[in-house]
């Protein structure tokens, strides 16, 4: 039993690094994989604090270009401009995240249904805008305005929707809003740094006293692999979208919540 659910542990892991910084919902694929596969983790934390494996996936990826920018950032303008871009698209998350924590997980996260609704609804969308979106305007994630930044940060915390993808709501925001299809895909890495490992810590905090031994190997196992299946997705998604743009990402999305609305009105 214990081998067994270290594998569903481990492919959850896999889903999630695969899934995190393409707009497809990693958590709406994560929630409807653990039900369709009988897991459940103790508090819906291990689906949160894998998240930190894909985060920390990013920092490696790109360890040097954000050394160089806080290095610096003490007499260079555009440096800091960037890091507070950043900062302030990250704010909405954190204030919404925190009051509406409580329904996310109780609620928005045990409702399959809707999980499905949501991947379909999001690649209509991510469709029309991947093929509609203004002429880009900014090609620099890192020189972004600070207005623009602050509204894909509202933007973004329509994910917090499961199933509507925080990749896919900041991508298509800051698409809508003038960058480009590769400045949209970068800047929604920088701000998944915060915003993911907000989520990490505080979800840890909330429910610390539900987490034993099993659930931390558990969560172990699915980090690793999120972490090692995460830095691929982050060295492949920038070339690939810039090439091809995000229909395909559209069309996986309508298949997959399809065939998941499917199971669940067939009692699956």
């Amino acid at each position: 039993m214990a081998e067994s659910t270290t594998l569903v542990a481990a492919l959850l892991g896999l889903v999630e690094g695969l899934t995190e910084f393409i707009p497809v919902s990693s958590t709406g694929h994560l929630l409807l994989a653990g039900h369709f596969l009988g897991f459940e983790s103790a508090g819906r934390t291990f689906e949160v604090v894998i998240q930190l494996g894909a985060v920390l996936a990013v920092l490696t990826v790109y360890a040097a270009r954000l050394l160089a920018v806080f290095a610096a950032a003490p007499h260079d303008p555009k440096a800091r401009r960037f890091i507070v871009s950043v900062l302030v698209a990250f704010v909405p998350a954190v204030v919404i995240g925190v009051l509406a924590h409580g329904f996310i997980k109780t609620v928005l996260f045990e409702t399959p249904i809707l999980i499905a609704v949501m991947l379909i609804l999001g690649g209509i969308v991510l469709l029309f805008v991947d093929r509609m979106a203004p002429d880009p305007r900014y090609e620099d994630a890192m020189a972004l305005p600070l207005g623009m930044a602050l509204k894909i940060g509202f933007i973004q915390c329509l994910a917090m929707i499961p199933g509507v993808s925080r990749s896919g709501s900041t991508i298509v925001g800051a698409l809508l809003l003038g960058a480009s299809k590769r400045a949209a895909a970068e800047f929604s890495f920088f701000l998944s740094m915060p915003t993911m490992a907000g989520a990490f810590a505080y979800d840890l905090y909330k429910n610390r006293d539900v987490l034993d031994a099993g659930a931390m190997s558990e969560i172990a196992v699915g980090f690793v692999m999120a972490f090692i299946s995460g830095i691929f997705v982050v060295k492949w998604l920038l070339g690939y979208v810039s090439r091809h743009g995000y229909a395909l990402f559209g069309w996986w999305r309508i298949i997959i919540g399809t065939a998941a609305l499917t199971a669940l009105l067939l009692g699956r």
